[in-house]
Formats: C-alpha cells, sequence, structure tokens
C-alpha cells in the first residue's frame, strides 16, 4: 500500500529550510551517515515470511487498546533503553512488547501507541538489522524502495553514542489507520528542534510511512519553546 500523505516533491536535502543542523540530525538520529546519491536504481529489501495473523494482529502480539484519548503525559510505565548509541523511550503498556532477535515491535493500537513506534522504529532503522526492521515495520510501497536504496549505500559504523536527546513529542494527528507524531529533540551545541514522522496501521501494528523520496521524517524546524510539547522528562 503506497502513502496517502501528500509530500513536497522537492528532495528535503534541496529545500532552503535544509542547514547544517538538519544534516545533522540525519546523520546521528536515523543512520550515521549522509544519505549518498542512488547508483544502479532502487534495490528493494529481501522479502522474509511475516507473523501470522491472528484477529488482524501478528500471533503473540496483544495489547490493550482501551484507551484512546489522546495523551495528557508519558505513559505511567515509561522505561528507557540505550538503542544503537541513543536513548529510546518503551512501555510495557503502550509497546514495543515484543522483542524478535534486535527487533522490537507489537505497539498498543492507541494514540501513545503510535508516539512510541515513532521514537522506536526509526531508531532500529540506523542498527546493522535495519534490512530486517524495513520488513517488518516500515511501510511497503515506492517510498520504501528509495530508502533501502538509500540505505544500503551506507556502511555500516560500530554503535557510537549520539549527540541527540528525545526529550518530548506532539500528536499532531491520529486515526484509527494513521498518525503523525511530531518528536522533540535537543541537539549539542545547537539546542531544540523538532520533526514529524508518519505512521499507518498495517497489518496489526505501526509502520513508519517515508515519502515518495525515501525520507522517514519532515525536514527539521528549530524550536524556540516547549509549549505544545509532553516532555518526557520535566
Amino acid at each position: 500500500m503506497g502513502s496517502r500523505f501528500e509530500t513536497d516533491p522537492t528532495p528535503y536535502w534541496r529545500q532552503r529550510g535544509w542547514l547544517v543542523p538538519a544534516v545533522l540530525f540525519a546523520v546521528l538520529l536515523l543512520t550515521g551517515a549522509g544519505l549518498l546519491v542512488l547508483r544502479d536504481g532502487p534495490r528493494v529489501a529481501p522479502r522474509t515470511t511475516g507473523p501470522v495473523l491472528v484477529d488482524g494482529r501478528p500471533d503473540g502480539c496483544r495489547t490493550d487498546d482501551s484507551q484512546q484519548d489522546a495523551p495528557v503525559g508519558p505513559p505511567a510505565d515509561l522505561t528507557w533503553r540505550e538503542l544503537n548509541g541513543a536513548r529510546v523511550p518503551l512501555s510495557a503498556s503502550s509497546g514495543p512488547v515484543r522483542t524478535d532477535g534486535a527487533l522490537l515491535w507489537c505497539f498498543a493500537h492507541t494514540p501513545t501507541g503510535a508516539v512510541m513506534a515513532a521514537h522506536v522504529i526509526p531508531r532500529q532503522l540506523s542498527g546493522r538489522d535495519w534490512r530486517a526492521v524495513v520488513e517488518r515495520q516500515v511501510e511497503p510501497g515506492p517510498g520504501r524502495e528509495v530508502f533501502v536504496a538509500m540505505r544500503s549505500s551506507i556502511h555500516d559504523s560500530p554503535v557510537m553514542g549520539t549527540a541527540v536527546l528525545v526529550t518530548g513529542f506532539a500528536l499532531v494527528v491520529y486515526t484509527a489507520e494513521r498518525a503523525i507524531v511530531r518528536v522533540l529533540v535537543r541537539l549539542a551545541g545547537f539546542g531544540d528542534a523538532a520533526a514529524d514522522y508518519r505512521l499507518a496501521w498495517l497489518d496489526g501494528d505501526w509502520k513508519l510511512v517515508p515519502s515518495g523520496g525515501g525520507e522517514l521524517y519532515t525536514p527539521l524546524t528549530p524550536v524556540n519553546t516547549s509549549a505544545g510539547f509532553i516532555l518526557w522528562e520535566d
């Protein structure tokens, strides 16, 4: 299924507002290296057998989806984990509640579940097992194929800590099928900035939705105040 979100046809790295801090964000938060020029056309991630669906959800993936109100604070059961060199928030109730090797998955079909997926899935794509993450946690379509081509050209170096700290979030859009989560980050030597991540509920779990150009998030925007964001830690 292709993305139903409208995107700016101009690649983000050519847009006037894409400055050095945004490049730093792409380098440190998502992949650990710059996006390179495509060569030899798109390369699609190898197909693997996905989980068997039971009642519309992957086998073994069950969550309490009764809380459909927009979050007003972090989950009560919030914990943190080092993942590919950065700290990411986790929740036993909202997800991810399943671990298969290096893959963290199974998020609640709730607004907070979408928030957790927006933080965890992009960070997983910076690790060596990114192909498995793409196959299970990125919406299929041309955007995914472009991302795979770009990501394949990046050498996976040893995991190192980043200068990026996730500090808050805002739920911009939420329906049962789609969500947009704005992630607030703090960049060392720069300050606060935010970018939007788009997600789709597909095959019983939240999946990241890339743009047609393969970008996983919108251009980074400087933020002067945390008003309108829910902070992970006061």
